[in-house]
């Protein structure tokens, strides 16, 4: 009985002997791949986190800086974010409260390339939208009237259009261009939901130029523009 469980034992470790001959290797790499994958994953999910961190102590440098006025504490913030922390949320939000603090504060031309910057390098479409309309209102301000309707005519996600469309009609009416402004003034009225605040902001333009809002097509039920730009 106990020469057969040893013969038996050494057939199943010669079995397994010639499974790990035969296949040991491939399991090695498997096993050193998904470990290199998790760590590597591991890796990825601390830097993400250390960035965000990092980047958020600039953000609140900067808003600090908004808040003192201190407009070459908000320009330095701003430049470091941009360098370091270009990709992150807070760099694209950072940019759009240094625009607003340099307009503020005079500096225009400052204030344009900080919204530039968020339109061109952003990866949120929604504030590439937001910043995309306030520099198109910074350019109307400086008579950049051709520049303006460039920003204006960039594709944005749905929700903007309708604003969009009502900047290039205050552009066009700028330029005396009555009747491409009612286009788009009609454009914007016809994509805002009934009962918007905006809405009736359009309607008193269209008024303006000879249109009776009550004749155009109702809002598209899918349409939720929003009220900020």
């Amino acid at each position: 009985m106990a020469t057969h469980l040893d013969l038996e034992e050494q057939e199943q470790l010669d079995q397994l002997k010639h499974f790990w001959n035969t296949y040991g290797t491939l399991i090695t790499w498997v096993v050193v791949l998904a470990a290199g994958a998790f760590l590597g994953w591991t890796g990825w999910q601390y830097w993400q986190r250390e960035q965000a961190a990092r980047a958020s102590a600039l953000y609140d440098e900067l808003e600090r800086g908004a808040q003192a006025g201190d407009t070459a504490r908000v320009e330095r913030a701003l430049a470091d974010m941009k360098s370091k922390f270009a990709g992150t949320a807070y760099a694209q939000q950072g940019g759009l409260l240094a625009a607003r603090v340099l307009h503020e504060k005079g500096n225009a031309e400052a204030a344009r390339a900080a919204l530039a910057w968020v339109a061109e390098k952003g990866e949120d479409p929604g504030y590439q939208a937001v910043a995309r309309l306030r520099l198109a209102g910074e350019l109307l301000e400086a008579k950049s009237y051709d520049e303006a309707i460039k920003q204006l005519s960039v594709s944005m996600p749905k929700e903007f259009e309708a604003l969009a469309a009502d900047r290039k009609g205050d552009v066009y009416m700028t330029q005396g261009k009555r009747e491409e402004a009612k286009a788009e003034y009609r454009k914007a009225w016809s994509a805002f939901l009934p009962g918007n605040e905006y809405r009736r902001l359009v309607e008193i333009k269209l008024n303006a130029v000879g249109v009776d809002p009550k004749t155009l097509a109702p809002a598209g039920t899918a349409s939720s523009a929003k009220t900020t730009p």
